[in-house]
């Protein structure tokens, strides 16, 4: 079901590296994205023609069969160039409508990208939105580790596209997304915008709370696997935005098990101590078996580490 180039598939006109959607091809942004370091994302649906997304309160869109999510992964080199790494496709297959992922690694030339199921390990130096430079091996997933996170109860899901984190107006446009996806016929069974949750923006401090920020940030980028169904399940921390018990949050929770993991830490989190909270205490490393996520991260993501000196 997969073609063997990303050209084959028609999405876009023109050079295929300036990613410009054909007709029938929806651009879209998250409030809050997940943190890969530091890459830029630009991120499409293709939705077949006579079809549409249904809307759903909880977890992501009820997309239809044939439904292809278009995700790319670039990053700014030190000469300001974008550089295309890889695209990432979801793909909802009509004969049995389950998800399935392929990857595409894209070429030196930046002419296509090609079919790339095994994964891969590029060294990069990337820069920042702050400027900084950063050396890396960024890793390229291979298929099995797309369905570690975009697991839930077994099954492929998109963890991105729900409409808390679609419910805002994206740079660059001045009308709400799912609006606008209403208004095109794309979206059904919306409700009035005033009814649909919205998760805070993460970096915005001049809206949302410092609690608001953080739990926004752990829903996106850990809660795919710290909720019911997830690939975390068993450890008790669940990261979900709508979660509302101290405990389950980690507020003076043990780890289930005692490993170098904790740092020898007792706690998940200690309200105002973030420095002996295994949860920060991890973000801030890239030990592998310590660093969380597990994947997609090879920085330390400061900007997100939610430590009481940064948030001033």
């Amino acid at each position: 079901m997969f073609k063997e180039k990303l050209s084959d598939y028609g999405f876009f006109k023109g050079k295929l590296s300036d990613l410009l959607p054909k007709e029938g091809i929806l651009p879209y942004e998250l409030s809050t994205p997940l943190f890969s370091d530091y890459t830029v994302k630009d991120r499409f649906i293709f939705v077949s023609s006579g079809k549409s997304i249904a809307y759903t309160s909880q977890g992501p869109l009820d997309f239809s069969d044939s439904t292809i999510i278009v995700k790319n992964f670039s990053y700014i080199n030190v000469q300001g160039q974008k550089i295309i790494i890889e695209t990432r496709l979801l793909v909802k297959d009509p004969a049995d409508h389950n998800w399935k992922v392929m990857n595409y690694l894209w070429n030196v030339e930046q002419t296509d990208a090609i079919k790339h199921i095994r994964g891969a390990k590029l060294a990069i130096t990337l820069v920042d939105n702050k400027g900084n430079r950063h050396r890396t091996n960024y890793m390229v997933p291979n298929t099995n580790d797309c369905k570690r996170c975009h697991n839930s109860s077994s099954q492929l899901m998109p963890i991105g596209p729900n409409a808390r984190n679609l419910n805002f107006v994206h740079s660059g446009d001045s009308v709400n997304q799912l609006a606008h996806w209403t208004a095109r016929g794309l979206l059904k069974n919306m409700p009035d915008l005033k009814y649909v949750a919205q998760l805070p923006i993460w970096a915005d401090k001049t809206k949302f709370s410092l609690e608001d920020r953080s739990r926004a940030y752990l829903d996106v980028n850990c809660a795919h696997c710290h909720t019911k169904g997830g690939d975390a399940f068993n450890t008790g921390l669940f990261l979900n935005y709508e979660e509302d018990t101290p405990a389950r949050l980690g507020v003076d929770k043990a780890p289930v098990s005692v490993g170098g993991g904790a740092g020898g830490l007792n706690y998940d989190i200690i309200p105002g101590d973030s420095a002996h909270s295994i949860l920060l205490y991890r973000m801030n490393s890239t030990e592998p078996g310590t660093a969380m996520p597990e994947l997609a991260r090879s920085i330390i993501h400061k900007e997100g580490g939610f430590d009481s000196t940064m948030d001033r």
